[in-house]
């Protein structure tokens, strides 16, 4: 009987650092994802801002392009 309660104290032993292990991993995750849609926004503002311009560039040159 004394084995078998050892066994299953070294079994939830095992389970609560599994447990820690994985909240610290996910805890990780989290901020890893946090940081990514964070520069994923920072980047779709760069890319519109990008799009605007050569947009304002187009019309300009077809401006030229009428004006010649």
């Amino acid at each position: 009987m004394s084995d078998d309660l050892e066994n299953l104290e070294h079994k939830i032993d095992r389970l609560i650092h599994f447990c820690a292990r994985l909240q610290k991993e996910n805890d990780s995750l989290r901020d890893r994802e946090s940081g990514l849609l964070k520069e994923r926004s920072k980047l779709m503002e760069k890319n519109e801002l990008a799009r605007n311009r050569v947009e304002h560039m187009i019309v300009r040159l077809k401006g030229l392009n009428n004006e010649g």
